[in-house]
């Protein structure tokens, strides 16, 4: 089983419960916006489709345990999550490729919600390096190394195309970055010390058709 390490506390958790605590935070997040105060699993679970003991097991984890006949106070558990998972804390980050997803990205300032403060564009295109998306700067990647000297960044999204994906990630990792989120569809090869997470658009439209397909075949059937 794939376990993740929270570096401040050392506790280790099954990855997809990590998955799951950000589900609950946006729910706990909209509940101590409407001013409720205390919250059960079961609330909990009705609304995320998620069963209750599992979400009981999974904030257990990390030392939270709600009140006999009362639930979680919605607070408390706010702050615990964020805690947790870093989204209260200020990571910097830089984008790799900055084409349509990348300038998204760049323009996507509700990251900043999540503990992520993208700081600055990379891109090999002339007509782009010099120029500002989304109110930030856009580098030439021949300048990262030096860049990353002065300003230390941890993560580096890559956005570049798939044959560009293993060249750019060793580059990041060169220049220090310890961290990449990779949006190509490339199985990005680390070091062990590299912390790797990748989201595949391209894997997630291929499970939507799919599951439309067997879903139309099932109703063609019937």
């Amino acid at each position: 089983m794939n376990m993740a390490k929270n570096n401040e506390n050392q506790t280790l958790l099954p990855e997809p419960t990590i998955r799951r605590l950000p589900w609950y935070l946006s729910y706990v997040r909209m509940l101590d916006h409407l001013h409720v105060e205390y919250v059960s699993s079961t609330q909990i679970s009705k609304e995320l489709n998620v069963q209750s003991s599992q979400i009981a097991k999974d904030l257990s984890f990390l030392n939270i345990r709600g009140k006999t006949r009362i639930g979680y106070e919605v607070r408390s558990l706010l702050v615990e999550l964020e805690n947790f998972l870093g989204f209260n804390r200020q990571h910097d980050a830089v984008v790799i490729g900055t084409g349509s997803l990348g300038t998204a990205l760049m323009q996507d300032h509700g990251l900043e919600h999540y503990g992520l403060n993208i700081v600055a564009g990379f891109d090999v295109r002339n007509e782009v390096i010099g120029k500002n998306l989304g109110g930030l700067p856009v580098f030439d990647i021949n300048e990262l190394a030096s860049w990353q000297r002065e300003h230390h960044v941890s993560i580096a999204i890559l956005t570049v195309p798939v044959e560009r994906a293993q060249e750019t990630a060793d580059l990041a990792i060169a220049s220090g970055v310890t961290a990449l989120w990779n949006f190509t569809p490339y199985r990005i090869k680390v070091p062990e010390d590299v912390v790797i997470a990748n989201t595949s658009i391209y894997a997630h439209l291929a499970i939507i058709y799919n599951r439309m397909q067997n879903t139309y075949s099932d109703n063609r059937q019937g």
